[in-house]
């Protein structure tokens, strides 16, 4: 059984070779048989709206976690999230397409997989104002336990498309930690302040990192990398 599939995957499935048992082509007319019964099988799949409600968002679910690189269990709990959603009646007035880019972020942060919402938004079919809408709609509803996304998690990926050395990475997590302590990712976003942790040490450790390719691997502006610099090294006590 699994979550990601309408009918949790318990359906008869009648697959597309046109062959027998024993490989060999069957005859025109055995195709036209076939043909006519994998469409009653489509069809009897999905009875009403409901079922067909939710086979198309567990389907974006599925494809937008592909393009996000998501692991299955993370699947699974989304899958879980919609379900919910759908039964309790929250998507009066929304579109399937924002439930379920909401339900795969809640999952993500539940499961403690660093995807952002800026990350979402280019497999999404919705911008990213109504996927944050909807995501804290959905979990006040559902009283979803998140935790506040740690900065700390987006170091080693970004880290990895900006090619700075295992000693920027953890210099970086280390400024994270003194400006945290400092009370100063209250409100932020978690990806602009660990964008800015590897650009300020990057600068300590003396390797070659711009605001800009900086800003770009986090998906974020030059500002926002600039104006949590600024704040993380005046926490730290170093003058640059």
């Amino acid at each position: 059984m699994t979550e990601m599939m309408h009918d949790w995957g318990l359906t008869t499935t009648i697959g597309w070779q046109n062959e027998d048992a024993h490989g060999r082509s069957i005859s025109s007319e055995k195709r036209s048989q076939m043909h006519r019964l994998r469409k009653w099988q489509n069809r009897i799949r999905t009875q009403d709206a409901k079922e067909r409600n939710l086979q198309h968002a567990l389907g974006e679910i599925d494809r937008m976690a592909s393009g996000l690189g998501v692991p299955d269990a993370t699947r699974e709990m989304a899958s879980v999230i919609y379900r919910r959603a759908l039964s309790e009646d929250l998507l009066r007035g929304r579109s399937i397409e924002s439930v379920a880019t909401a339900a795969l972020y809640a999952a993500c942060r539940q499961e403690n997989i660093p995807r952002s919402l800026s990350e979402l938004a280019p497999v999404s079919r919705v911008d990213r104002k109504e996927v944050a809408r909807t995501y804290r709609y959905i979990s006040k509803e559902l009283g979803l336990k998140i935790e506040p996304a740690d900065p700390k998690q987006y170091v080693p990926r970004f880290a990895s498309k900006l090619d700075v050395s295992p000693e920027v990475q953890q210099k970086a997590k280390e400024v994270i930690d003194v400006s945290t302590e400092a009370g100063l990712l209250s409100g932020k976003s978690p990806t602009g302040f660990a964008a800015a942790a590897i650009y300020a040490a990057s600068l300590l450790c003396d390797e070659k990192v711009t605001q800009r390719t900086a800003a770009d691997a986090a998906n974020v502006t030059e500002v926002t990398i600039r104006n949590r610099y600024q704040e993380q090294i005046e926490a730290m006590g170093i003058q640059m």
